[in-house]
């Protein structure tokens, strides 16, 4: 009968969620370069050389891929000859890896996770506590599988009720779309099918674990009806365009992963979850033998990609930019902005409404008129950094307060990830205004141009404060120009139907 030791499921548990805060797996960044290499579409095909190079940075540097570090997700086998040593229950062993993982002091990862979610919201200061699967099966070991999940990616969770003769496929053709770019593709679709609505959900989430497989079975061909949707699903998600960032594009999806059970003869429970291009995830297994370690994957096997904004970059000065120079840019341009920018996502953002409505204006120190905000909430600095990872959060969560704070503030652009919604580009097209977007998951790259940071607001809101950040040739494309036209409808739109022509020559041509 194997002990399985307190200490070695804590220390366990906190390394393997360090490891996994800077370490892709490398099926996920192979198959990004894979895709990186086969894109046609430039703005995609720049998106996806940023992911990797931040990548390889965080690496190396061994600081977060993401500025969102995640909610932890660990599914738990439990093997029933196991005896425990200690005087914790498993979830507050799991817990404590947790805390100790996030307050690693050579690698502060975010905390992110708010008690009393429909109240207060407080953060709880060390991304405790984690979401726990936990199951009793056979054996004398204990498995693990631990995951930090992105709040934009994990807000794009879908579940569906379908009737039994209703198709799967054509639900997910329509579905997608309406996620938009907030789930930061290129990345992963998680897929449960059966049982009850919890157990959909929680097999959409337990397959993401998976590692990306797609072209071995392309290559070898379909076993069963679930691997036959997969391989439909990965070819008609592809076929819409939305591509990497939602830019429009040839590769949406790297890889579906499909789970199912059985279910009531009246249901077809369907739930779908995307994993983002902060794909973050490991496996681990207790024998009683000590703690398990992590083995760092060999650089050599990361692509060594270049990236360069190229000749037709414009250099912007956010300390003297003007209304008539933003007018000038078009959808798709490229900037390197350098000066200063204030930060702001939803809590600072509703308290900002607030005190305007309210008639006391914003706090000392703080001018939004002619400015430009980012939407962002970075990690904490360590040694000698200025910032810590610092990539956009999704910008369509701003939407609801973009009209209010343009006409109180005189904002005249905002920087973050994905598209924006309608209310969005029509407060954007009525102000005259301006949405930028930095690529999601390329936190650490981004951080690089930041060079300057202090918070001047709401400190009481941690990473949520308002923060003036001076960057340097920080780089980002117009996603919505002054005239409301937005790279993340045109672009998905040409793509798709390139994609069908492309279709159409080659069946014509057979």
């Amino acid at each position: 009968m194997t002990l399985i030791r307190q200490d070695d499921v804590i220390a366990s548990v906190a390394d393997a969620l360090q490891f996994i805060s800077y370490y892709h797996p490398i099926d996920f960044i192979q198959a990004v370069h894979r895709a990186w290499q086969r894109e046609e579409s430039q703005a995609a095909r720049d998106a996806m050389a940023q992911i990797l190079i931040n990548s390889r940075m965080c690496a190396e540097g061994h600081r977060p891929i993401c500025q969102d570090t995640g909610i932890v997700t660990v599914f738990v086998n439990v093997g029933m000859n196991v005896r425990w040593e200690g005087n914790m229950g498993l979830e507050d062993m799991i817990n404590e890896g947790v805390r100790r993982a996030y307050l690693h002091p050579d690698n502060v990862l975010r905390a992110s996770i708010l008690s009393d979610p429909a109240g207060a919201r407080k953060n709880t200061k060390d991304n405790t506590p984690a979401v726990i699967h936990t199951r009793l099966v056979p054996g004398d070991t204990v498995e693990f599988q631990v995951a930090a999940k992105g709040g934009g990616s994990e807000n794009k969770s879908k579940l569906v009720m379908l009737n039994p003769s209703d198709s799967i496929v054509d639900w997910v053709v329509k579905t997608v779309p309406t996620m938009g770019a907030g789930w930061c593709p290129p990345g992963m679709l998680g897929i449960g099918i059966g049982g009850t609505a919890e157990k959909a959900a929680v097999l959409a989430k337990e397959s993401l674990m998976d590692p990306i497989d797609i072209d071995e079975l392309r290559a070898r061909g379909p076993n069963n009806r679930i691997e036959e949707l997969r391989l439909e699903l990965m070819e008609k998600v592809n076929a819409l365009g939305i591509g990497a960032q939602g830019l429009g594009g040839l590769t949406t999806v790297l890889d579906v992963k499909i789970k199912d059970y059985p279910t009531h003869a009246a249901s077809l429970p369907v739930a779908m979850i995307p994993n983002c291009a902060a794909t973050r995830h490991a496996h681990f297994v207790l024998d009683g033998s000590g703690p398990a370690e992590q083995h760092a994957p060999n650089l050599s096997d990361y692509p060594q990609i270049a990236w360069d904004v190229g000749p037709t970059a414009r250099r912007v000065n956010l300390d003297t930019v003007t209304r008539e120079e933003i007018a000038t840019w078009k959808p798709g341009d490229t900037l390197l902005l350098s000066g200063k920018m204030l930060t702001g996502r939803d809590a600072a953002h509703k308290r900002m409404i607030e005190l305007y409505k309210s008639g006391k204006g914003l706090p000392e120190g703080v001018d939004l008129k002619g400015k430009f905000i980012y939407y962002v909430g970075p990690v904490d600095p360590v040694r000698d950094e200025v910032v810590g990872p610092a990539g956009p959060t999704t910008a369509t969560r701003m939407d609801k307060f973009t009209e209010d704070l343009l006409a109180y503030s005189g904002l005249i652009g905002m920087i973050g990830k994905s598209e924006r919604g309608p209310a969005g580009i029509e407060a954007i097209k009525k102000h005259k205004a301006v949405y930028l977007m930095a690529v999601g998951g390329a936190a650490y790259l981004v951080s690089k141009a930041i060079k300057k940071s202090r918070v001047i607001a709401f400190a009481d809101l941690g990473m949520e404060a308002i923060h003036e950040f001076e960057v340097q040739d920080m780089p980002v494309s117009v996603a919505v120009d002054v005239n409301g036209t937005s790279v993340h409808n045109t672009g998905p739109i040409e793509w798709k139907a390139r994609i069908e022509q492309h279709a159409l020559t080659v069946k014509a041509s057979k």
